[in-house]
């Protein structure tokens, strides 16, 4: 399979991606290989091999969640760089 032009200019559109020309050459040649990628993929027997859950063998060692004492406020904002009065000043995210 391979993408056209005309189908890379529709994704983009649809991804709201700008781009120039030279630009969309290089992303067509990079989308091709891709796709040429997964259709060697899709070429391997995998009858026989087991689904991968996780990418280690490794187990994780949890502890146990125990209840404690708090961190007293004035310990945590002990550390703050901005602080005023109780609350920590953090920067205006909404206008």
């Amino acid at each position: 399979m391979k993408v056209s032009l005309d189908t890379l200019q529709k994704i983009a559109h649809l991804a709201r991606l700008e781009f120039d020309e030279s630009e969309a050459q290089t992303m067509l040649n990079d989308l091709n290989k891709i796709i040429e990628w997964v259709d060697q993929l899709e070429k391997i027997d995998t009858n026989g091999v087991e689904p991968l859950i996780h990418m280690s063998e490794e187990n994780n060692v949890l502890r146990e969640d125990e209840p404690a004492p708090a961190l007293p406020h004035a310990r945590a904002l002990r550390n703050a760089p901005k602080k005023d009065s109780n609350y920590f000043r953090v920067p205006k995210v909404i206008e």
